[in-house]
């Protein structure tokens, strides 16, 4: 973070491996959990905070591929309260992304080790669960402030529904 070394708490997601069910919350604080997307590819895209500026690019631009994944739902998910995400969505007129809270058990950071230790942030990062969500991309962003390979993740993506 800013050049310097951050250590990751919770269990590394890795490809191949069954992902970890993890509960967060939406805008009106109800609990959503991975089987409320069963049947569908999802793209997790994991971001510090929707208001600073790499996250805000991240949020948008998997907002804007979104509509265009037939049988894929993006999921975004940061520790921001759910009441800055629906604010943050509102005015980004979002449609297609499910923008979504790990703030209070931070269940989701340390299921799939995007847990910051000390910060109780989540690092930037992204994860493609096929339908049975198995887990079939993941990227870790070595720097914070990068924005992550989203053809990668996309590309991966749209294999699983072909």
């Amino acid at each position: 973070m800013g050049g310097n070394p951050i250590t990751l708490i919770g269990t590394e997601a890795v490809v191949g491996e069954k992902g970890a069910d993890f509960t967060v919350v939406d805008f009106d604080l109800n609990k959503v959990t991975l089987e409320d997307f069963a049947g569908k590819v999802k793209i997790i895209s994991v971001v510090p905070s929707i208001d600073t500026g790499v996250c805000s690019i991240q949020t948008k631009k998997f907002e804007a591929e979104a509509a265009s994944l037939k049988e894929t739902v993006v999921l975004t998910i940061s520790v921001d309260l759910p009441f800055a995400q629906k604010r943050f969505s509102g005015e980004n007129s979002l449609e297609n992304n499910h923008l979504l809270s790990d703030y209070q058990t931070h269940d989701f950071g340390v299921e799939y080790g995007f847990e910051i230790e000390g910060l109780a942030l989540l690092a930037r990062g992204v994860v493609v669960l096929d339908k049975e969500n198995v887990i079939r991309y993941v990227e870790y962003v070595k720097e914070v402030t990068t924005e992550p390979d989203y053809d990668a993740a996309f590309a991966v993506a749209k294999t699983l529904v072909e």
